[in-house]
């Protein structure tokens, strides 16, 4: 199982149609730091978009292309487009600058109309991912069929896309069974955060066979937000899943890289890093000033000993036991 981190595409709503050149190589920085190596970015709208629908970001698709360069090496970095731009110019492009794969977008039903486009990243030598937008107006069983058919077309991965925010646990993990038990592709799953579900989500997603995840750092999405990144991973860790995910990483390079960059854009997260923590330990709020505290007094990480301090005593740490811990972690 995997996170794919959607930040540099849906992410880029929250400013406009995307991320400048500047932003986008730094969110990749700090996410490779964390060992999240699936990567989606670009337009918001997809590849080819800013030249055929007027959709214009802050770079240009070969703009964005040459600032990954460093980075198609070290990741798998793709971008997604939709069905009408799928076309073999388009996947050439891709091709010629590294990206790992493209990942065709239609509408629930309308799977039909984008098989030629997956054919021509196919036939480009790209891996294939595809999003079933708005999956939630088709049955489970309807889905399924649909994912079926475009398995035979060529696909990698297929991705169950809650466009509006607007499914439930049960129901997502109604409909990754579905495809699950009728394809041989990995299932994916990309959840907004309209009814405040998409952790709960994720989860049901994996419960019902799914093993890629969608997500956004710091939760950035268009309108309510993805599943935010950081909360995604740790909610599998607390199930001991994910482990290959530097969390500490992660939250270090949001704490002091990303949170203050998005502050221009007025973009503030509902959960932060430390608050993450507090419910991935099950640490009161009520301990956090002795937490920090004896962090920096002892110069130690605030998170880590937050975590290590709660693996033994979680209902009242006495500030003996928390310079015990410390100590041990210098």
């Amino acid at each position: 199982m995997k996170l794919m981190d959607c930040t540099l595409r849906d992410g880029g709503n929250v400013v406009g149609k995307g991320f400048s050149v500047e932003y986008t190589k730094m969110m990749i920085e700090g996410l490779i730091s964390a060992n999240i190596k699936v990567i989606e970015m670009g337009n918001c709208v997809g590849i080819g978009a800013y030249k055929s629908q007027g959709d214009a970001a802050p770079a240009t698709d070969i703009e964005y292309l040459e600032a990954v360069q460093p980075y198609v090496n070290q990741a798998e970095i793709g971008m997604f487009c939709g069905w009408k731009n799928g076309t073999e110019e388009n996947c050439r492009l891709a091709k010629q600058y590294g990206l790992n794969f493209l990942r065709i977008g239609a509408n629930a039903g309308d799977g039909k109309l984008a098989c030629e486009a997956v054919r021509n990243v196919k036939k480009a030598g790209l891996v294939c991912r595809y999003s079933l937008m708005k999956a939630y107006v088709l049955t489970a069983e309807e889905l399924a069929a649909e994912a079926e058919m475009l398995e035979a077309c060529g696909l990698d991965e297929i991705t169950i896309m809650d466009s509006a925010g607007t499914m439930t646990p049960d129901m997502v993990k109604e409909y990754c069974q579905a495809l699950t038990s009728r394809l041989s592709i990995p299932v994916a799953f990309h959840g907004h955060n309209n009814l405040g579900l998409s952790v709960a989500n994720a989860l049901a997603a994996y419960e019902g066979g799914a093993t890629v995840f969608d997500c956004g750092l710091l939760g950035m999405a268009r309108s309510a937000g993805n599943c935010a990144t950081e909360l995604a991973a740790a909610a599998f860790q607390r199930k001991g899943l994910l482990q290959d995910v530097d969390l500490f990483a992660l939250l270090d390079f949001e704490d002091k890289t990303l949170i203050p960059a998005m502050e221009k854009y007025n973009y503030h997260t509902a959960v932060k890093p430390l608050d993450l923590i507090l419910g991935l330990a099950g640490a009161h709020s009520s301990f956090t000033g002795m937490f920090k505290e004896v962090a920096a007094e002892k110069k130690v990480n605030l998170y880590q000993l937050i975590l290590e301090t709660s693996k033994i005593d979680r209902k009242n740490p006495d500030r003996a036991l928390v310079e015990k811990v410390a100590e041990e972690l210098q």
